[in-house]
């Protein structure tokens, strides 16, 4: 049974890394003693092993140890044996080329529908749904395909920003990105304020958090929906 966190992000404003995602991680790695970091989003600047390190600070204060993907000689197995896996934000574009290079895209994928507990955080909350196309990252690497792990029936759009009414910026929000998307796409897309996380448990997809999320559909007029709102019938 699938067991999935999918969050807007990793961290919010004020917060340190992780730490308000902790007591639903205690409970969602409860079977866990150690889990697989992935940390293939983060460009130069920030190296696999710092980023890694990053993590496991966060995981050692509910007691769970953290070993990154970049670690092992075979990455496939090392997510076929993983007890738990977390894939860190960063640039969707790296993260997607990184799984492919990797040959591990649809291992991850098989493996997390075959019940191995998975957290995504931003760009490894986007890579989710059936495509990386809603991302808000700049295309930095050119991937060998959009299509991502499809372990939810839609596309998710994390971070996602309300227009400001106040702002002066002339420049496209997300809700016109989207828009444009579904000029060519039929596929829903979930704009998911920070905050705010989907828990999958099976086949039941449900929103968590403090926020409200907005759902987009294909010529229908923007939703909003509440916490623990059921999404499993989105498609």
């Amino acid at each position: 049974m699938k067991s999935i966190i999918i969050a807007s992000t990793s961290t919010l404003h004020g917060g340190s890394y992780l730490d308000y995602l902790l007591p639903t991680l205690q409970l969602h790695f409860k079977n866990c003693k150690n889990i697989l970091f992935i940390p293939y989003a983060r460009p130069s600047g920030v190296s696999h092993d710092d980023y890694t390190k990053k993590a496991a600070e966060a995981f050692a204060l509910i007691n769970i140890k953290v070993k990154g993907i970049h670690e092992f000689e075979n990455p496939a197995e090392a997510i076929k044996t993983a007890e738990g896996i977390f894939t860190g934000g960063g640039n969707t574009f790296l993260l997607v080329t990184q799984l492919y290079k990797n040959n591990v895209m649809q291992v991850l994928s098989e493996t997390v529908k075959n019940g191995t507990p998975y957290l995504g955080t931003s760009a490894g909350s986007n890579i989710c749904g059936l495509s990386m196309q809603t991302t808000n990252d700049m295309p930095i690497i050119y991937p060998p395909s959009f299509q991502t792990l499809g372990l939810i029936p839609f596309n998710l759009n994390p971070h996602y920003l309300d227009p400001d009414a106040n702002s002066h910026h002339m420049g496209e929000t997300r809700e016109t990105r989207i828009k444009e998307f579904h000029a060519f796409n039929s596929i829903p897309v979930l704009g998911l304020r920070e905050g705010s996380w989907l828990e999958v448990k099976g086949e039941k997809i449900t929103l968590k958090g403090n926020l409200t999320a907005r759902l987009f559909k294909q010529n229908e007029t923007p939703a909003e929906l509440e916490t623990e709102s059921d999404l499993s019938s989105l498609n």
